[in-house]
């Protein structure tokens, strides 16, 4: 399956778990309102009912519509004469349940006389608790002369009660669709490594050939019966297979503590010696194609000399590989506080910002340009951060697309 064909399927996947979603939220929104009209409908039903009860009580005739809401929580009813706080307790309690009002509830009467509630009681349809409440806090009117208010102060957990199963619901949708999201990427992500693990077996597989065949060429040459008699000849091929192992050696090293790194077990051999002679014996194969400027006092560090000179090495390849036809590179010591810093700089293709941090990551190639027909593992430059990391150095990336990239590595100084 091609990697648009994949993209296509996530983003109509995604799309899919979207609508769902809002789907699902819409749902549950619609039975939270169609809750809150059947609760204001059963409880004006019962709160009529009430009226009608009290009324026949207390011998008054009745109000036309003697329940008026005041709020979602609150509802007032005209009574037209004195209630008793027992008799409406009972009423209520009764009315309520016969109406599925199986909830928590305030009750308030109203005072003419002194203009205030005179009884404020908590009650529930669920229990007989009757807990005294405060009068100070209901909403009052001029509108009738005797009335009784009732309030849901509950109304919300109520109402999400009533609509677990849409909840729950809601929920089991939603960690269906995270387990998809994740299986999505899990797959996505196992497409990745196993297109970047081909490249990478590409790469080794034409970077490892290349010593092997020269080796092999250079072993046929110095198995000829005439080599013997000309030594010069003889010495250079010798030099030549000496330099494709020692190569072929740093290759399969680097493969290696990569891999050591990872896992943490990556050990240094720290020795105290002086950068500047590893670095130009690091740059005797490339004879004048790179600049080497000197401009530290004290040279003096503490690393593991395999690894710094791949580190250097590894950094002088990645200058040439993303250089121009005609490469300028330069490598520059100096002194800067207690640290030696060794910039490496190109005059290259340069790197887009938006990549300079995923440069250090294995396999990692800038997807644009000829970068693609790079030779090498793509590991170089993460390589290099591992032992910097190993060493604790510091690594620093100054880069500018179409006009080079210069990489510092800042490394503490031992003192001569």
């Amino acid at each position: 399956m091609s990697r648009r064909t994949i993209q296509s399927l996530t983003v109509f996947s995604a799309l899919l778990i979207i609508g769902v979603v809002i789907t699902q939220i819409y749902w549950v929104k619609q039975a939270l309102d169609l809750r809150h009209r059947q609760f204001n409908q059963n409880a004006h039903v019962a709160l009529q009912d009430v009226a009608t009860k009290l009324a026949k009580v207390n011998g008054v005739m009745q109000s036309v519509n003697p329940v008026e809401q005041l709020s979602p929580q609150y509802f007032l009813v005209n009574t037209n004469a004195t209630t008793q706080p027992d008799l409406l307790e009972n009423f209520i309690k009764d009315s309520f349940q016969k109406n599925n009002l199986i909830t928590d509830f305030e009750v308030g009467i109203y005072d003419c006389t002194t203009n205030r509630m005179r009884y404020g009681m908590s009650l529930s349809t669920k229990n007989n608790d009757k807990i005294p409440t405060p009068t100070s806090n209901w909403i009052k009117t001029d509108k009738y002369p005797y009335y009784f208010g009732v309030r849901f102060p509950e109304q919300d957990t109520y109402f999400a009660g009533t609509i677990n199963g849409a909840i729950w619901s809601s929920v089991l949708v939603l960690v269906a669709v995270s387990f998809f999201a994740y299986a999505l990427f899990v797959i996505l992500r196992q497409k990745q490594l196993s297109e970047v693990q081909r490249d990478f077996v590409n790469n080794m597989t034409h970077e490892l050939q290349t010593p092997i065949s020269t080796i092999r060429i250079a072993a046929d040459v110095l198995n000829s019966d005439n080599i013997v008699n000309q030594p010069k000849r003889h010495k250079r091929y010798v030099q030549i297979v000496q330099d494709e192992i020692l190569r072929l050696q740093g290759q399969v090293e680097m493969v290696l503590s990569m891999a050591k790194a990872e896992r943490n077990v990556l050990t240094l051999q720290k020795e105290v010696m002086r950068s500047e002679d590893i670095i130009e014996s690091v740059l005797l194969p490339f004879e004048n194609k790179i600049t080497f400027l000197n401009h530290a006092g004290n040279t003096l560090i503490e690393a593991d000399p395999f690894h710094f000179r791949c580190m250097i090495n590894n950094l002088i390849d990645n200058a040439l590989k993303y250089s121009n036809d005609t490469p300028d590179v330069r490598i520059e010591t100096y002194n800067k506080g207690k640290c030696l810093v060794i910039a490496v700089q190109d005059h290259g293709i340069g790197i887009a910002p938006e990549y300079r941090k995923k440069i250090f990551n294995q396999f990692f190639r800038v997807p644009y340009g000829d970068v693609h027909n790079a030779k090498g593992f793509g590991i170089g430059l993460s390589y290099v951060k591992q032992i910097v990391r190993a060493h604790h150095w510091k690594l620093d990336l100054e880069s500018e697309l179409g006009k080079g990239s210069t990489f510092k590595i800042s490394i503490p100084q031992k003192q001569a």
